[in-house]
């Protein structure tokens, strides 16, 4: 039988805390994200523990630098080094952490998203004026023909009906 903690709940469920609403405790991350966005926390994540460890990971890559099979011998201090540094700060409260500063940028990334809507927009618009194009992209002078043709068209159809309402009568 499993030994229980003092709110009742077996070793195991304890191990697994962090994924159930335990008392007044919420999961660590309550919002799901699509997969591209947890991508970009884990990019943030990955980036802030190879920040910290920047000098252990700088000193292995001097060390394997023009080695081959000899780096996995000669440089096992370094890989060492920089591994366990990075163990030290890949743990949950890093993710937390990551995952909050990718809430409080969201607000920046859709300023950023909005202002490029705009400069495109605003390309778009010097575009059409400089070449002289309306809506649809045609040419000031394509608009003017085709409004001829359709013009002469419509001519030729009442000159047409007109014709032919006269040979009936």
């Amino acid at each position: 039988m499993a030994a229980t903690t003092p709110t009742g709940a077996s070793d195991v469920a304890s191990k697994h805390a962090d994924n159930y609403i335990v008392g007044d405790r919420i999961p660590t991350n309550p919002t799901p994200l699509s997969a591209p966005q947890e991508a970009q926390v884990r990019e943030l994540y990955y980036r802030r523990v190879k920040d910290k460890c920047a000098d252990e990971i700088k000193e292995f890559a001097a060390c394997a630098l023009n080695r081959t099979l000899s780096m996995v011998f000669a440089c096992r201090p370094q890989k060492l080094a920089m591994n366990h540094c990075m163990l030290q700060y890949q743990n949950q409260e890093s993710m937390d952490a990551a995952r909050a500063e990718w809430f409080a940028l969201a607000g920046e990334r859709k300023r950023q998203r909005e202002e490029h809507k705009r400069k495109q927009e605003e390309a778009k618009k010097k575009h059409h004026e400089w070449w002289g194009l309306d809506e649809q992209g045609r040419t000031v002078a394509m608009r003017e023909a085709m409004e001829r043709v359709e013009a002469e068209e419509r001519e030729r159809d009442l000159m047409e009906r007109k014709g032919v309402k006269g040979r009936r009568s």
